[in-house]
């Protein structure tokens, strides 16, 4: 039975506090403005009989004499095919100017999936580019966030992940986008023609923090939904840190006692109870996560960085506008290099990153006016070619055009026994011509 009252006891920002009882964490709450509009809102605290809400939108014209109605349930999405190819913001409403979705309506915030039905990650997500498929794999299941800084392209980085990855179905959740980041990633999918497949939830930094808060909890909660119906799902998640800023803004603005930097104690558990929604189900599909997470100023012992670095099986750092490959790592990868993949992945992988390494070293002796052997030489020639052909961001390679691209590389730059590469491989892969 729906419960309706009309005293607003207080407002302050987004929040309204409405003097009831009965109420549930988490439930939805309509509000009857005096012009006839609606509203509605989720119940973020119950002190007695004061429930305090977050209002979806701007709290304008809401007076404390409207009436505001408890709906009986949490927030829940809305599922169905008819999701492929369209845009909604937090609350699960299109913002597409298309039709609304009509399907199965699901809870979100869910509990992550059943223990018993998951199973050991040993399949590769191929994305085309080579810093990430040759030398730190992605797995399906895999919770992998990407570290950066404001300013590098790391929406661009997720779009040509979305556009080359071999997914049955990909779930944009953008948080805090400002407007040419979102019209970006439409233009993308347009253009690359993978609109087809995706899915969007928005959140715009002019939108209300309660539905940056709400994204990432609808596209999972779709996400989970399309991995039972024996889909493989890769879910892109922009920005985390947004979200964790989003609710550090309401508790503050609920006067909770704060912990790190600002941000609440139960910071772990709020980013833990997302990343875990990844999954590969016994006999059914799977959920990849992929995240960005800007670390401000660079600094990655910040609270958002540092407690994702506890939750997810490895990070990719982003650099200058490259994957750097000596901090980046994907704890999964032993699952497939060479099991999956070519024989010869690993061996090649290590031995490019080897010699870059000493390449860095020959650029500083350069650097510093120290004379340069041929190795030195050899080296720098070769660090430019890695730099060209494997960590260029624009590049479109399968697993095993890389891994022939690297011995092309290195037979360009070094003779066969420099490499230190097992004889059997050199043999098998070393080109002729």
């Amino acid at each position: 039975m729906k419960k309706i009252y009309d005293r607003i006891v207080d407002m302050r920002g987004n929040l309204l506090t409405v003097m009831a009882e009965g109420v549930s964490l988490g439930e939805v709450a309509q509000i009857q403005k005096q012009t006839g509009q609606r509203t509605y809102a989720s119940v973020l605290r119950i002190d007695g009989e004061r429930v305090t809400l977050q209002c979806f939108e701007n709290t304008r014209g809401i007076s404390t004499n409207d009436r505001v109605t408890f709906l009986g349930r949490d927030m829940r999405a809305t599922y169905s095919d008819a999701l492929l190819g369209r845009r909604l913001n937090g609350a699960g409403e299109p913002i597409d100017q298309g039709p609304l979705i009509i399907g199965e309506s699901i809870d979100i915030g869910t509990p992550s999936f059943n223990p018993v039905k998951r199973i050991i990650p040993r399949e590769m997500v191929r994305t085309n580019i080579p810093m990430i498929d040759v030398f730190n794999c992605l797995v399906k299941s895999q919770k992998i966030p990407i570290f950066s800084v404001a300013g590098e392209p790391y929406n661009s980085l997720l779009m040509r992940i979305a556009n080359q990855t071999d997914a049955d179905v990909v779930v944009i959740g953008g948080m805090g986008l400002r407007f040419d980041d979102y019209q970006a990633f439409i233009d993308n999918a347009q253009t690359a023609g993978s609109l087809e497949k995706t899915i969007m939830f928005i959140h715009q930094a002019t939108d209300p923090a309660v539905e940056c808060m709400l994204v990432p909890d609808m596209a999972l909660a779709c996400a989970e939904k399309f991995a039972i119906a024996d889909k493989d799902v890769l879910v892109l998640l922009t920005d985390m840190t947004a979200f964790a800023d989003a609710i550090k803004e309401i508790m503050i603005t609920m006067d909770q006692v704060p912990s790190n930097r600002g941000y609440p104690g139960s910071l772990y558990s709020d980013l833990a109870s997302r990343y875990e929604k990844a999954v590969d189900i016994d006999g059914s599909g799977s959920i990849t996560i992929i995240s960005v997470t800007t670390m401000p100023g660079g600094d990655v012992t910040h609270p958002v960085p540092d407690n994702t670095g506890y939750i997810t099986e490895g990070q990719f750092y982003l650099h200058g506008g490259r994957i750097d490959p000596f901090g980046s790592l994907s704890r999964l990868k032993q699952q497939v290099i060479g099991k999956v993949t070519r024989e010869d992945h690993n061996e090649i992988a290590n031995t490019q990153i080897r010699l870059y390494a000493d390449a860095k070293k020959a650029r500083e002796r350069e650097s510093m006016g120290f004379k340069l052997s041929r190795w030195d030489k050899k080296l720098l020639d070769y660090a430019d070619l890695f730099e060209a052909r494997m960590m260029n961001l624009e590049v479109n390679y399968t697993v095993e055009e890389a891994l022939d691209l690297g011995w092309k590389t290195l037979k360009e730059c070094f003779e066969s026994h420099e490499v230190g590469i097992k004889q059997t491989l050199v043999d098998k892969y070393w080109p002729k011509s």
